[in-house]
């Protein structure tokens, strides 16, 4: 497929060139027409403009042109992923413990974009030859539910329903220690550890981007476990573990943000996305998935129960 142009006219004056052309199509995220505005495919009058914030005034001319689609550079590997949902547009998978979710930092294969390769007829490319597909990420050892773009329209749609927030996602964390509140809202910075570049961490006001998450606790166990009810109103990496570290509380198996010394010995982290909840770039349907407990994870809080004599029903 060869590279091709849009022309765009602007019919008001802008003070930015990034927000006119977000203005003017749905089909590349914000994302995506800062890197083509960076990458020297934008120009205004014939003149290209490598600054987002350039202006644009009634009457001027804007081409953009979109490189020629690259191929997929990740093979597809036949590995076992459960597809919760397919239709044209969308695909939604329940991660397993283990595998991460794109190629990059040293991992080539075995990721869950190999196996979308595989087992779906499309993926959508803005997330990159490395990223097909990919709208929102989850950490290599949490499990859960993921929704997949299968193509860019719907990759478009995605995107913006989670940065605005009405994508909803539930996920559960068995927690160390006893959290002393029923419910409450984290709201920090996070960001690259000072000391620590593979960790993340609660920074000083405005030295990180804002990171907004509510929790509500489920069943205590004593005052050893608190199995507890994450629902993300920010997306940062690592955001729910950083959180529940910040509260005095981290996950339980967690080998980066966690305790030393596990009573248990686990893979990971006890952290699963439950549930997401969107609306259908196609259809306007507003959906919601659900995924049970893995089993490690069930089993655990199945031998707390018994333990401490109490109910659990997340």
């Amino acid at each position: 497929m060869a590279a091709d142009t849009r022309l765009f006219i602007a019919e008001s004056d802008y003070k930015r060139l990034d927000t006119f052309l977000a203005d003017q199509t749905d089909e590349f995220t914000r994302s995506r027409i800062k890197k083509l505005i960076e990458g020297g495919q934008v120009s205004v009058q014939d003149k290209v403009v490598k600054k987002a914030g350039e202006s644009v005034k009634t009457g001027e001319r804007v081409l953009v042109t979109v490189p020629e689609a690259v191929e997929y550079s990740v093979k597809a590997e036949n590995i076992p992923i459960e597809i919760v949902y397919q239709d044209e547009d969308i695909a939604v998978v329940n991660k397993p413990r283990g595998m991460t979710v794109h190629v990059g930092n040293g991992n080539s294969e075995g990721t869950l974009v190999n196996a979308l390769l595989y087992a779906l007829d499309s993926l959508s490319g803005i997330g990159g030859v490395l990223r097909p597909g990919i709208v929102h990420r989850i950490d290599k050892d949490t499990t859960g539910l993921l929704v997949v773009a299968k193509n860019d329209k719907a990759h478009v749609s995605l995107a913006a329903q989670i940065a605005e927030k009405s994508a909803r996602r539930v996920y559960y964390a068995l927690l160390e220690g006893n959290v002393k509140e029923e419910r409450g809202r984290i709201v920090t910075d996070i960001g690259r550890h000072p000391q620590d570049r593979l960790k993340m961490a609660v920074l000083p006001d405005g030295m990180g981007k804002l990171a907004v998450t509510d929790f509500e606790v489920v069943t205590r166990f004593g005052t050893e476990f608190t199995l507890c009810r994450f629902i993300l109103q920010t997306g940062r990496t690592h955001q729910i573990r950083v959180h529940a570290k910040h509260m005095g509380h981290p996950c339980v198996g967690d080998p980066v943000y966690g305790y030393k010394k596990q009573k248990y010995k686990l893979e990971g982290q006890l952290l699963h996305a439950a549930e997401l909840s969107l609306t259908h770039p196609k259809t306007g349907e507003r959906m919601t998935f659900n995924a049970p407990l893995p089993p490690e994870f069930q089993a655990l809080l199945e031998k707390l129960s018994r333990q401490y004599g109490n109910e659990i029903n997340p």
